[in-house]
Parts: structure tokens; sequence; C-alpha cells
């Protein structure tokens, strides 16, 4: 049975996995994309977080280096993400996005301390060997190489954002852990925003409310039970759901080696669920 954790972060990995699709056809430059999105998230989350249960769950001044820190990083998945996305096919993105699990698997014991089973050295293994496959069909042909270096970057700081968030998430409220992050996201873009370009304002309001507010609350919610490695292992379901996007509106055509790939991504994710969670409340 999946646990209550796993299941808020399938959700976010889900949701998440279609927003290629309106990044790509939005026609927005990165840096604006990301600060309206941003200030839709925020107006929705303050108005809720005006309720009176949530007054007691906002952090004293000492304790807001953490949402500082990762808002910088957040920024660095997601501008690189979101550059990667428009420079390159949305298979290439998320495919080197999600070099994150390797690198969560090397870094978890040591900041986590948390203990590797067979089960999971094998489903990292297994879901590394169907990104390597998925890769064989990546196109380097008409500039890609670009889109696929910032993914790469992204897949560095999705990384570090699982550690973060693994490590602190149980200081503090999902919904305030967000608002606090996005905050300081739209802060440092501010002085980079010259004119927005209102005819987008649906993607901005459909930006914001899925991807700025739903998708990151489930997914810190759901990492504050289940441990970094499942959780990264479980990211990889997100290139297999994005490349399926892909195919059905913006018709990219991913080779063979993709369906391959995903296959045992697949696969891999299935095992993971099955692994008893050491950390899991739920």
């Amino acid at each position: 049975m999946i646990g209550a954790g796993a299941s808020y972060l399938l959700t976010a990995i889900f949701l998440w996995s279609s927003q290629g699709i309106l990044i790509r056809l939005s026609g927005v430059e990165v840096h604006t994309l990301i600060f309206c999105s941003l200030v839709v998230a925020i107006l929705i989350q303050s108005i809720v977080l005006t309720r009176g249960k949530y007054r007691n769950s906002f952090p004293g001044l000492k304790e807001l280096g953490y949402p500082l820190v990762l808002g910088i990083i957040s920024l660095i998945n997601t501008f690189t993400f979101y550059y990667a996305y428009k420079n390159t096919t949305v298979a290439n993105a998320v495919l080197t996005h999600y070099t994150a699990p390797v690198i969560v698997a090397f870094l978890a014991p040591i900041f986590l301390r948390e203990k590797i089973s067979a089960r999971i050295i094998l489903v990292i293994v297994m879901a590394s060997a169907g990104l390597w496959i998925m890769l064989k069909g990546f196109s380097l042909q008409g500039g890609h190489a670009m889109g696929i270096l910032a993914g790469l970057i992204s897949g560095f700081a999705y990384a570090a954002i699982i550690i973060f968030v693994r490590k602190y998430a149980l200081n503090y409220h999902p919904l305030v852990l967000a608002l606090l992050t996005n905050s300081f996201m739209a802060i440092m873009l501010m002085p980079f925003i010259r004119e927005i370009p209102l005819d987008a304002w649906r993607v901005y309001l459909a930006m914001g409310i899925v991807y700025s507010t739903i998708a990151p609350v489930l997914y810190y919610k759901g990492l504050q039970s289940v441990t970094a490695n499942r959780a990264a292992v479980l990211g990889y379901l997100e290139p297999v759901c994005a490349i399926l996007f892909s195919m059905l509106v913006l018709y990219e055509r991913p080779g063979m080696n993709s369906f391959l790939g995903g296959a045992i991504i697949l696969i891999s994710g299935y095992l993971t669920l099955r692994e008893p969670n050491p950390v899991s409340r739920s």
C-alpha cells in the first residue's frame, strides 16, 4: 500500500511533469515567467495563511536563514530547468534534470545519515540505467547543447533541494515554507524585470496555482515522512510523464530508447513504493 507521504510526492511529481508544455507554449522570457508565477503564488498563499490557525506557524527572524538558502537554490533550479525547457526538447530537459537521484544517493548518508538498503541501491542502479538508455536518444543538433547543460545544472540544484528540505522540513509548515521560499525568489528576481506581457496572464495564473503552490506544498509535506533516496527515485517518474505529455501536446517523438528506459524507471519506482520506509509516520 502506498503511504500518505509517497502519495503526496507522486501527486506533486505528476503535476510538475506537465509544466514543460506551458513553458514551451507561453512565449514569455524565463525570468519573467518565473517572477509572475511567483507573484500569483505569493498572493494565494498569503490569503490562505491569514487564517487564524496558521498564525503560530511562521518562524522567527532567526529561523529565516534556511528558507533564504532554499530560495536561492530553488531559483537556480527553476531558472535552469525552465531555460532547458525553452532551449531543448522536453525529453532532454527532464532527463538531464534527473541526474539528481544519483547525487542524492551519495549525499544522503553524509548529510542526513540515512541508511541505504540493498533494495534502494538496486532501484537507484535500475533507474540510472533507465535514464542512461533514454539519454541514448539525445539530440545535440540545432543548439540543444546549452539547454542540456542547463538541465544538468538544475539536476545538481534539485538534489540540494531534496537534501535541504528533508533535513529541515519538519521545522516548518509546508505552506509557510512555500510562501517564504517563493517570496525570497521573487525578491531576487525583481531587479531583472523590465516588462510583463499581460496577454499571458492565464499562464501565470496556472503556473502560480499549480506549480508554485499546490505541487511544492505537497512535495514539502511528502518529504516530512519519506527518505531522501526514496523521494529521489520516485522523482524519476517525472521524465516519463513529461515525455508522454510532450508526445501528446507538442508532438515530439522520442525513440525506442525512451520507451525502454521509461519502462525500467517505472519498475524502479514500483520497487521503491514496495520498500518499507523507515521514517514514515503515515
